[in-house]
């Protein structure tokens, strides 16, 4: 079975690695120099190079002269595994096996745009890794295997996200002798069944001390590395979040954003319903006590 990979994320290097380890018959590769757009861009021309595997660096995967060089491969399937936009009608009909694609969600429920980050913003305990047959929609396409995963409340954005790799990996060793064999099954999603999470801009990731404790610790971790962090605005400029607990405050007549206390460079906020303790940020300058944020 004849394979063209198609990634540009750490998720994409590691979900190669294993197709190598595997001994699956890796034709070619198609990936980006560099992203602007994925904040875990992972170079993984490396392990073409290692393994003598052809690569292609291209923008618009739709393009013709790219369709032409994985046509000239002659792939019998398509993995794309970390890549952020549709992939047209005449590149999916290409392979006799079709397009295999990755979601970290429960399809039919939450497809669309960055699913780890909207599981932990909406505070979820439940999800799933599914592999499905991509179509010309967004994430419809019929399941080939899918697994589900709690959510902690502990979890950050780098515990999830590598959890949720471990997850797919041992999917891939399990669906990849099935598609050798032409022994596997095609799940129907129930469209009635699904939405469709919405692209995030930068107004998403700002904390707005009128939302409640648990919604700013939510947004926070949500954001936390490997993405770009959850921020507020102070003294005109953008801080950068990180790590933030929940502390209780029964205080009734405290406006939310009152800085409460500064201890050990932490710094207490009051929220709606009670109170925020920001431990990891980027102020260069700490704000004082009775200050507003």
């Amino acid at each position: 079975m004849k394979i063209v990979f198609i990634g540009t994320v750490e998720f994409s290097r590691k979900a190669l690695q294993k197709l190598i380890e595997m001994g699956a018959e890796i034709v070619g590769v198609c990936t980006k120099k560099r992203s602007d757009f994925n904040s875990d861009f992972v170079d993984i021309t490396p392990l073409c190079k290692e393994n003598e595997i052809p690569f292609r660096f291209v923008e618009n995967i739709n393009e013709k002269e790219n369709i032409n060089w994985i046509a000239s491969l002659s792939p019998d399937i398509i993995f794309c595994f970390g890549w952020s936009s549709l992939i047209k009608k005449e590149l999916l009909e290409l392979p006799p096996m079709g397009v295999i694609g990755y979601h970290p969600a429960k399809l039919p429920y939450n497809r669309g745009r960055h699913p780890l980050i909207w599981t932990l913003v909406l505070g979820l305990d439940k999800s799933a890794s599914t592999f499905f047959f991509m179509d010309e929609s967004a994430d419809s396409g019929d399941i080939l295997s899918q697994k589900d995963f709690e959510v902690f409340a502990s979890d950050t954005a780098k515990i999830l996200y590598d959890r949720v790799i471990g997850i797919a990996l041992e999917q891939i060793e399990d669906f990849v002798p099935q598609l050798q064999k032409k022994n596997y099954q095609r799940i129907q999603q129930d469209n009635s069944l699904a939405n469709i999470w919405r692209k995030r801009g930068q107004a998403d990731g700002k904390i707005d001390f009128r939302m409640s404790s648990q919604a700013i610790y939510n947004l926070v971790r949500a954001l936390s590395k490997p993405y770009i962090g959850a921020h507020l605005e102070y003294n005109g400029k953008n801080i950068n979040i990180w790590r933030v607990r929940v502390v209780e405050n029964s205080q009734q007549n405290i406006e939310f954003g009152k800085v409460l206390d500064i201890s050990d460079n932490k710094v207490l906020v009051k929220t709606y319903d009670g109170a925020i303790e920001i431990i990891e940020h980027q102020f260069t300058k700490l704000p004082t006590v009775g200050e507003y944020l």
